[in-house]
C-alpha cells in the first residue's frame, strides 16, 4: 500500500510535558476514567467529507487544500484511492471510527443506477479496508442537499419525483451502511425547510418528511439493520428555517409523528450556537428525553452567523459536554465525530493531523475534568440540595400527579415561600474553573 503521509508517524500519547506538536498530551486511549478506557468513553470518529473532500473554499475564493493524492476527477478509481488515504490517516491519528455521506465516498454520475454502481465499488473497498485495519463505521448518511434537484428540499420537496429520488438514495445509503456494519444512520435535513414561508405548505412538507422516515424505519426492519437512526438538529443555513431547528423541535416532530421510539439525536456544537443555544443545553434536552445518541464534535464562532465547523479547542466546552455524557452513563450508541474542517489557510495535509490532535486532546481533558468534578461531589451535592424541597411529602405528591390546584391553594394560604436561597452561580463557575 502506498504511503500518502510519509512525513507523519503514528500519533502516540507522550504526556503533558511533551513539546511534540504531533503527539497527544492528554489523550491516552488506554487510560481508565470511571472504570472505562478513554477510547471507549470518547469513541472518536473522523468525518470523510471534511478529511477527504473539503477543498477549503469559501464564498470569496476557491479551495486551498493540497490533496496530492487526488486527481480531481469523478472516476471510481480516484474515489477508491481516497479510501486508502483516509484509512492511512485514521491509522496514524489513532481514530477507530468514521462517518460518511454517500456522495463523499463515491461520485454522483449521470444516472442513479450509475451512481449506485459506483457506490457499490467503493463500499467493496471500504469493507476490505475495515477488515484489514479493524476500523469501524460509526454512521452513514445520504447527501440530500448538494445536487440542484434538492434546491427546494428532498423529503420536503414540493415535487414528488424529487421525493422519490431522495427515498431511493436513502434506501441505497442505508444498504451501504448496513453492509459496512455501521452502528448508526443519520438524517440531516440540510434543505428540509424553507426560504420563504409565503410559497410553503409547511404541514404538507412535514407530513411528507415523516412518511420518508417511516419508510426508512420499515426498510431498516426489512433488511435487519440494527444500527441506531439519528436526526441532526440545525436551525438555518443553507435554508432560512430548517424544520429540524433544535433538539426540542426535533423531539416534538418525532413525538407528533410517532417516530420517537426509532430515533435519537445527533447533536452538533456549531448547530447549537446557530440555534441560539449552548451545546450543553441541546445535550441536556436530548438526554432528558432519553434521546441523546451521538455528537458532532466541533466549535462555532459566536461572532459569525454561519456554520464555521471549527475544531474544538475550548476545554470549558468539552468539559461540559463530557459532564452531560458521563451523567447519562456514557454513549450507548454513537460517539464523538469530528465534523470539523481546517481553516482555509491551514491547507497542507499535515494540518489534518494537527487539527485532530488538538480536538482529541481537548476532549480528553474535558473527560478528565468532568470525572474529577463528579468525584469531588460538590457540584452534584449543590444541585441535589437546591431541589431538596421537592423530595418532601408535597413535592412527591405533585411529581406523582396526586395534587390539585385546590390542594396547592390550601398549602399556599398557610405557607408563604419566604426568602429564597441563593442560586450561587458565581460560586459554581469558580468551582468549574478550579478543575479546568
Amino acid at each position: 500500500m502506498s504511503e500518502y503521509f510519509s512525513d507523519v508517524s503514528k500519533i502516540v500519547f507522550e504526556g503533558e510535558d511533551s513539546k511534540n506538536s504531533l503527539a497527544f498530551r492528554h489523550y491516552d486511549p488506554e487510560q481508565e476514567v470511571e472504570g472505562k478506557k478513554m477510547k471507549d468513553h470518547l469513541r472518536f470518529g473522523a468525518a470523510y467529507w471534511h478529511c477527504m473532500r473539503n477543498p477549503l473554499a469559501d464564498p470569496f475564493g476557491p479551495g486551498t487544500a493540497l490533496m496530492p493524492w487526488d486527481d480531481g476527477t469523478d472516476s471510481v478509481e480516484n474515489a477508491v484511492k481516497r479510501t486508502h488515504v483516509f484509512f492511512e490517516f485514521m491509522e496514524k491519528i489513532d481514530i477507530d471510527y468514521y462517518c460518511f455521506h454517500d456522495r463523499d465516498i463515491a461520485p454522483e454520475l449521470a444516472s442513479l443506477s450509475e451512481s449506485n454502481k459506483a457506490l457499490d465499488a467503493v463500499v467493496d473497498e471500504l469493507e476490505k479496508l475495515q477488515g484489514e485495519t479493524g476500523k469501524k463505521l460509526l454512521w452513514g448518511t445520504a447527501c440530500l442537499f448538494a445536487h440542484p434537484r434538492y434546491a427546494m428540499g428532498a423529503g420536503t420537496s414540493p415535487y414528488v419525483d424529487v421525493f422519490a429520488y431522495s427515498a431511493a438514495q436513502v434506501k441505497k445509503a442505508i444498504e451501504a451502511t448496513h453492509r459496512l456494519g455501521g452502528e448508526g444512520y443519520t438524517f440531516w435535513g440540510g434543505r428540509e425547510g424553507y426560504g420563504s414561508i409565503i410559497n410553503t405548505n409547511m404541514k404538507r412538507e412535514l407530513d411528507h418528511l415523516a412518511r420518508l422516515l417511516h419508510m426508512a424505519v420499515d426498510y431498516k426492519k426489512e433488511i435487519g439493520f440494527e444500527g441506531q437512526f439519528y436526526i441532526e438538529p440545525k436551525p438555518k443555513e443553507p435554508t432560512k428555517h430548517q424544520y429540524d431547528s433544535d433538539s426540542a423541535a426535533c423531539l416534538n416532530f418525532l413525538r407528533e409523528y410517532d417516530l420517537l421510539d426509532h430515533f435519537k439525536l445527533n447533536i452538533e456544537t456549531n448547530h447549537a450556537i446557530l440555534a441560539g443555544h449552548t451545546v450543553e443545553h441541546e445535550l441536556q434536552v436530548a438526554a432528558a428525553a432519553g434521546a441523546l445518541g451521538s455528537v458532532d464534535a466541533n466549535a462555532g464562532d459566536e461572532l459569525l452567523g454561519w456554520d464555521t465547523d471549527q475544531f474544538p479547542t475550548n476545554v470549558y466546552d468539552t468539559t461540559k459536554v463530557m459532564l452531560v455524557l458521563l451523567e447519562m452513563g456514557g454513549f450507548t450508541t454513537g460517539g464523538l465525530n469530528f465534523d470539523s474542517k481546517r481553516r482555509r489557510e491551514s491547507h497542507e495535509p499535515i494540518d489534518l493531523f494537527h487539527a485532530h490532535v488538538g480536538g482529541m486532546d481537548a476532549f480528553a481533558r474535558g473527560l478528565k475534568n468532568a470525572a474529577a468534578i463528579r468525584a469531588d461531589g460538590r457540584y452534584e451535592n449543590f444541585l441535589k440540595d437546591r431541589y431538596s424541597s421537592w423530595d418532601g411529602e408535597l413535592g412527591s405528591k405533585i411529581e406523582n400527579g396526586n395534587t390539585s390546584l385546590a390542594d396547592l391553594e390550601a398549602h399556599a394560604l398557610s405557607n408563604e415561600p419566604g426568602i429564597l436561597p441563593s442560586g450561587r452561580q458565581e460560586m459554581l463557575e469558580n468551582l468549574f474553573n478550579n478543575f479546568i
